[in-house]
């Protein structure tokens, strides 16, 4: 098991959704239900399945969960390009947000092959 808190890739998914929220909060009000709900389960679900992953009892389970975050954080960038291309945001204020994703991904793989 590893302590969450020291996991330098959970504070940076945790910062990360709290990035999201805040960006999505500028989106217009009939997209609530629709694209952002979509983007904040998918921002939620990096840091929390890094920390499902953390409390398992296995190396192997800990980089399933890993996996399971990669995942949810490419669905993440994929929707905030769709923000882009539906012009609902300037890519201005989205780039940094996919930059850290990518950070965010980099870090994923490099922690996975350290496991």
């Amino acid at each position: 098991m590893h302590k969450v808190e020291d996991l330098k890739i959970w504070k940076k998914s945790i910062d990360l959704a709290k990035t999201i929220y805040l960006l999505v909060a500028q989106l217009p009000s009939d997209e609530k239900f629709g694209l952002t709900s979509q983007i904040k389960r998918s921002a939620v679900s990096i840091p929390s399945n890094i920390a499902e992953g953390a409390g398992r009892n296995s190396q192997k389970e800990f980089k399933h969960f890993l996996s399971i975050a990669n995942g949810s954080n490419y669905e993440l960038q994929t929707q905030l390009i769709l923000l882009v291309e539906l012009n609902l945001i300037n890519k201005e204020k989205v780039q940094p947000v996919i930059e850290s994703c990518i950070e965010i991904q980099k870090m994923n793989y490099s922690f996975q092959q350290k496991l």
